[in-house]
């Protein structure tokens, strides 16, 4: 029997309770750990966790995560403030050095901006204050009701619906959904407010691969940017990398409202997921492809 593979579910802020915390992906945690391969037997192993730090102020797993046994860290940078640490980075860099697959993830305007410290993935992040986006016209509100967040924040719709994304052509492996007519996965949860991301300068194995649509100004945005595995003549081959713009693709209020929320997030949700659910399943079947292609070829 085939040794299961060991996800890192885990967040970049302590345990408080009224946050992003890592219980609010729980729905996630509990596909995961429900997948299994044609013998019945449970693919992977799914650890949740928040910061925890060391006497060193270093978060005590993510600092030394290439010695960990974990194949895969599935990275929601939720923090306002502090986050990872220099320490946490190099061990983060390493564990993806040494061939660990990493999905990494943020919000609006500065949330989750530790994310640009990491090497390669970390450049695909653009925030409001650093790593800012290249293209200086979108550097510009595009949600306007939320008037105390600033950009990046696209609006994609309401928390509680659907987003149609596009996958950009040709069509990558983590966008497929044959159970579609297209082929191809076509809904994710929407936000009124995500990050941006886009091309890290210098990684050639970068690719965006799905655009979203804001609802506010009809103006395209990047969802998705995949960084493919890459071989070094010392290190030997690296880890495959994805940069999301939005962690409410994955978090349990975006695909169940009734699972409630911080209460500092005030926008009324909307109710095309309660009342359509079937369309949750293109959400489900792109965590299915992520962890398939994460997962390290050795």
């Amino acid at each position: 029997m085939p040794k299961p593979i060991h996800i890192l579910l885990q967040t970049t802020i302590p345990t408080v309770d009224d946050d992003w915390t890592i219980d609010r992906f729980s729905l996630l945690a509990e596909h995961l750990a429900s997948l299994k391969d044609e013998s019945g037997a449970r693919i992977y192993e799914v650890t949740t966790r928040n910061r925890e730090t060391n006497a060193q102020g270093d978060d005590a797993v993510l600092s030394t995560l290439d010695t960990s046994h974990f194949h895969q860290l599935w990275l929601f940078a939720v923090e306002a403030s502090d986050g990872l640490t220099e320490a946490d980075c190099r061990g983060i860099t390493r564990f993806y050095q040494r061939g660990g697959g990493m999905l990494t993830t943020r919000d609006h305007q500065d949330l989750g901006a530790s994310l640009c410290t990491l090497g390669g993935i970390g450049r695909a992040h653009f925030f409001h204050s650093d790593n800012l986006d290249p293209d200086q016209s979108r550097n510009v509100r595009d949600d306007r009701d939320t008037t105390s967040i600033d950009w990046p924040n696209y609006h994609s719709g309401s928390n509680g619906d659907y987003q149609k994304i596009t996958p950009v052509r040709p069509i990558h492996e983590l966008l497929r959904n044959e159970a579609n007519a297209s082929g191809t996965i076509e809904h994710f949860p929407a936000h009124p407010h995500e990050g941006a991301v886009g091309l890290p300068e210098g990684e050639d194995s970068a690719r965006v691969i799905a655009t979203g649509l804001s609802k506010t100004t009809g103006r395209e945005f990047n969802l998705i940017v995949a960084l493919d595995e890459k071989v070094h003549p010392e290190r030997g081959r690296s880890g495959r990398a994805i940069a999301e713009s939005s962690f409410h693709h994955f978090v349990d209020y975006n695909w169940d409202t009734s699972k409630g929320c911080p209460s500092f997030l005030l926008e009324p949700p909307g109710d095309e997921i309660k009342r359509d659910p079937q369309r949750l399943n293109d959400i489900k079947t792109y965590v299915r492809n992520v962890a398939r292609w994460l997962t390290p070829a050795s």
